[in-house]
């Protein structure tokens, strides 16, 4: 309700309106697509302070849901009636009825109210330890929101209809504290007038020539550029760096990536510069650091791979999006590089059906880490954000640390994973890997409402399990990464034997009689998959031998390849120590695990790179 032209709350408040209206919050987003909800949110004082800036004169709705639904979530009401303000701790039940908190965890900091917004400030602890209130974490969060016209009356607050909606964030990411001037020079490399074909699933790819400088440039923010109205179309950017002695003819035309007419050209590119995903912002990197450009090092040319996601096989859709590199001549001390680590994209990446929770994890190696610092920066590399990615099935990764036994602290995590928004995540503090230390990224996923394998793969109704790490000073290693053997793997659904050697792909088996000239795919899909049986399967999966990838930035290996075996004495899966009241997950994220690594003396019959999508 209204109450004057400009209503200011602090003498009411016992002064705390000069407090919150005096400090700005270093992270703002809109919520409402037509304008009318800003929020705005950072730490104060071991606390987590929100802004609500809203169009209304009514009441504001703000919470926090496990799904974007109303079942189950944490909500505070809040408003200004009759020049007073209010702020009310609700829940809502499994039947998404709303419901006070008897205990009342969110503190009033600033209130106002005009003739057009109301604007809300207030403050919560990260963890409650109230059962109906939820725990905020470095995970992803799950904000909704709604507003209504009307305050809050005597029978509490009326339905919002339209006036709501929900949005993934990270609330607790560091400050990003660097602006660029409006002068800073940039370059474009964006798609142009790519068809989208009307399927599902499409990864496009144009090969782009990085500008010619006279002298060295470090790039220090990338940020997408993507067409408006295509959103939710635009999935996620790659950007590779690709070999150097070509013909600008391969810049004449993209063409859908992976496939068999791909220009060999595209095949050179293996080495990721930078990684976008749905949902992200622009990445600013730190002031120590910059991607290099200009040097007889750096790209000539780069590959720009975007995946285009159509569900509901939309027709003549026409894409325009790509990324925006920012960039100067003030080079900072250090070149970034990023390192790719987790499981090979592989069909031999396997999850059943059925599965409330299956594990998978693709392990970066202690001996490729051994050799690759050991030749190219014995004392470490520093690592200052990652990006987590994974697709639809999946919900909660985990890069773990391991140095000598021990498990470091967590290097990232989202246990509350949305396919929908990831991006890359900076580190708190800047996090040194070793020779020899080594690192696993562990993926949770669910697949109860599916009937059939789930396959690594490139799709998004496939799956991936992937780490990229961005550091400093670059290195010789731009991927790290395993994948469980694959005959073991079906040797536990009764697979005795498969045609020799292998000319088809997916290759066939040939005994016993319930799978003869099956696929292994097939073969997978025909085995009756309970719940039970999955389990078995998992623990099997996780204490296989692994296939390892160590590769450099021209595409040769390290020397370390083949079967590495990993004993089944990691903790698994992570574990975190329990939260105290009043603190954040990550002050609690260390762990003491037993962890050996062996190199096996079983060598697959092919080189690695025949293993990675198809033979």
């Amino acid at each position: 309700m209204r109450a004057g032209p400009l209503l200011l709350l602090g003498a009411l408040l016992g002064g705390a309106a000069a407090g919150g209206s005096g400090r700005p919050l270093p992270h703002r987003t809109l919520l409402d697509p037509d304008g009318g909800y800003w929020l705005s949110w950072g730490p104060r004082g071991g606390r987590l302070a929100f802004r609500l800036e809203v169009r209304t004169a009514g009441y504001v709705g703000f919470g926090f849901s496990p799904t974007g639904a109303m079942a189950a979530a944490d909500i505070v009401v809040c408003g200004v009636a009759h020049g007073r303000p209010y702020l009310q701790d609700y829940f809502t039940n499994a039947n998404r009825e709303l419901k006070k908190d008897t205990q009342q965890d969110y503190h009033l900091e600033y209130a106002m109210e005009n003739s057009t917004h109301t604007v809300i400030e207030f403050t919560r602890e990260l963890h409650t330890c109230d059962v109906n209130d939820r725990t905020l974490t470095e995970s992803t969060v799950r904000v909704i929101w709604a507003y209504h016209h009307e305050d809050v009356g005597e029978g509490g607050p009326k339905y919002h209809g339209s006036n709501r909606g929900t949005r993934s964030l990270r609330l607790l990411n560091p400050e990003k504290t660097n602006v660029l001037s409006a002068a800073t020079p940039y370059f474009d490399l964006v798609n142009q007038d790519v068809p989208i074909p009307t399927k599902g699933t499409t990864y496009w790819c144009q090969m782009f020539k990085i500008p010619v400088f006279q002298e060295k440039h470090h790039v220090i923010k990338v940020e997408p550029v993507i067409q408006r109205g295509h959103e939710s179309l635009v999935h996620h950017i790659l950007l590779y760096q690709c070999g150097s002695s070509f013909n600008d003819s391969v810049l004449d035309y993209g063409h859908e990536c992976y496939h068999p007419n791909m220009p060999d050209a595209f095949l050179t590119c293996e080495t990721v510069m930078f990684a976008w995903a749905i949902g992200g912002e622009g990445f600013s990197f730190p002031p120590h650091v910059g991607l290099s450009l200009g040097t007889p090092l750096d790209p000539h040319y780069v590959l720009l791979e975007v995946h285009y996601d159509n569900p509901t096989y939309k027709e003549g859709l026409i894409d325009n999006s790509g990324l925006r590199i920012f960039h100067t001549t003030e080079i900072r001390k250090y070149d970034a590089g990023a390192i790719e680590a987790g499981l090979w994209v592989s069909l031999f990446h396997t999850i059943p059906p059925g599965m409330p929770e299956f594990r998978s994890e693709g392990h970066c190696t202690l001996e490729c880490l051994q050799e690759a610092l050991e030749a190219e920066k014995p004392s470490g590399i520093h690592v200052f954000a990652v990006l987590l990615h994974a697709h639809l099935a999946g919900r909660g990764i985990r890069l773990r640390h391991f140095r000598k036994g021990e498990e470091m602290r967590l290097l990232a995590y989202d246990d509350d994973f949305d396919f929908n928004f990831q991006e890359f995540q900076y580190l708190k503090e800047e996090q040194t890997i070793l020779p020899g230390d080594n690192l696993i990224t562990e993926c949770r996923y669910n697949t109860k409402d599916r009937g059939r394998m789930t396959w690594g793969g490139l799709s998004t109704r496939n799956e991936m399990c992937l780490s990229y790490l961005l550091y400093y000073p670059r290195i010789n290693l731009t991927r790290c990464a395993s994948i469980p053997d694959i005959m073991e793997q079906l040797q536990f659904i009764g697979v005795k034997e498969i045609y020799r050697p292998v000319t088809t792909w997916p290759f066939i088996i040939k005994s016993p009689k319930q799978y003869r000239n099956l696929s292994f795919m097939d073969a997978m899909n025909k085995f009756k998959w309970t719940k039970k049986e999955g389990l078995s399967f998992n623990k099997l999966v996780l204490s296989l031998p692994v296939n390892v990838r160590c590769s450099k930035t021209d595409n040769a290996e390290w020397s370390i390849q083949g079967m590495t075996a990993l004993p089944p004495d990691i903790e698994r899966p992570y574990k975190a120590e329990p939260l105290v009241c009043g603190t954040s997950r990550s002050s609690s994220l260390r762990r003491n695990v037993s962890l050996k690594l062996l190199v096996g003396l079983t060598a697959l019959g092919s080189t690695p790179s025949s293993w990675r999508w198809w033979p």
